[in-house]
């Protein structure tokens, strides 16, 4: 990247406005992400350090769910399914405990309650009240305060399906998880979705594109299936970042390398995207390892030679959640990653505030 020395006063003020963020997902690597970097957000109360940049944050989210609350939803009312969208704007808020608790309780009982959670009736109440479901987002977001912009990557009301390595295809995004078959594609149904234009506005101004961590084939891919999302990222001037997974998934990426996980992204874009996979090197305990082997899952393979061949750039950092070990689970550091974050959108800024200047000194020396 480019050395920030000797910068002109409006190079200065570039790099001084809130680096511009979008992170495409779903699931609970998604908001785990943005639950991290909400603590960076413009309007924050208190930035984690005096002086960090502060930043812009824009989520697209897969709606292609079909289980549970969610899937009830969408059958019942013909609505996007709420339940990602809910677990974002739940980890943007200001107030994230209290909204937590609120968003996420699901009714034990009541007819037609039992099962729902109060965030997916909340985002389905304002859908009904706005006949749109983005717009609902945007307003819910408001009123709830999130530090971010959140958009479904598709107001198509699309549903997943899944081809397999023999053949057999298998549809719905909750069958797909609990397949034990290899996967060989994926596809939205119908073929043409649209994204919002506001999606690829974000795109296009971005300073860091992130790309997971979450399900492989059922919250990342379905993003990059809809019309024109892969062309804009590929596009954008911005770093592109997957952050990999830390271990297998069953039903979708069993004996999944790091440089899998990225050559399936790029199958399903249909181009080259990605410029930097992001791994985790701190050790996992013994004793987690041995839990989910009994699971058949293990860690993901980082193959560095093989993103080394595949063009991929490699960023190492500790990502692994001390409290995921207190809960038994292998789960991310919001706050790792948001570091991770911050420094690759930082940088991305000073690539392209410099290759504007010398842009700009080019042109008029002409």
């Amino acid at each position: 990247m480019a050395s920030l020395t000797r910068v002109s006063p409006l190079e200065r003020s570039s790099l001084r406005a809130p680096l511009r963020i979008v992170s495409i997902g779903g699931g609970t690597g998604l908001s785990t992400l943005l639950s991290g970097i909400k603590k960076h957000a413009r309007g924050a109360r208190q930035l984690p350090l005096a002086g960090a940049p502060e930043v812009d944050i824009t989520a697209v989210v897969t709606v292609s769910d079909d289980g549970g609350s969610s899937g009830r939803l969408r059958r019942d009312f013909d609505i996007l399914p709420p339940g990602d969208i809910r677990n974002c704007m739940t980890a943007l808020s200001e107030d994230e405990d209290l909204l937590s608790q609120l968003f996420q309780h699901r009714f034990a009982a009541g007819r037609g309650l039992k099962g729902h959670s109060f965030g997916n009736l909340f985002l389905t109440a304002m859908h009904q009240i706005t006949g749109d479901f983005a717009h609902a987002v945007k307003l819910s977001s408001e009123i709830l305060a999130t530090r971010g912009r959140i958009f479904p990557a598709t107001s198509a009301n699309a549903s997943l399906e899944a081809i397999l390595e023999d053949g057999s295809v298998i549809r719905g995004e909750t069958q797909i998880s609990k397949s034990r078959g290899a996967i060989k594609l994926v596809r939205l149904r119908p073929e043409n979705c649209e994204p919002l234009p506001e999606t690829l506005e974000a795109i296009s101004a971005a300073d860091l594109i992130t790309i997971g961590p979450g399900s492989l084939y059922t919250s990342i891919v379905p993003n990059l299936l809809v019309k024109q999302i892969p062309e804009a990222i590929q596009r954008s001037p911005a770093i592109k970042a997957c952050f990999v997974n830390l271990m297998w998934q069953p039903g979708e990426t069993v004996n999944y390398s790091a440089s899998r996980h990225v050559q399936v992204i790029h199958e399903h874009a249909r181009c080259n995207l990605i410029d930097i996979a992001v791994v985790n090197t701190a050790p996992i305990p013994e004793q987690l390892t041995r839990r989910y082997a009994r699971a058949h899952v293990r860690p993901v393979e980082i193959d560095l030679d093989a993103l080394n061949d595949i063009g991929v750039k490699v960023v190492t950092a500790e990502l692994v959640c001390d409290a995921g070990m207190q809960a038994k689970k292998i789960r991310h550091n919001p706050d790792a990653l948001a570091s991770v974050v911050i420094d690759l959108a930082s940088r991305s800024r000073a690539h392209q505030v410099r290759a504007a200047a010398l842009l700009s000194q080019r042109t008029r020396t002409k």
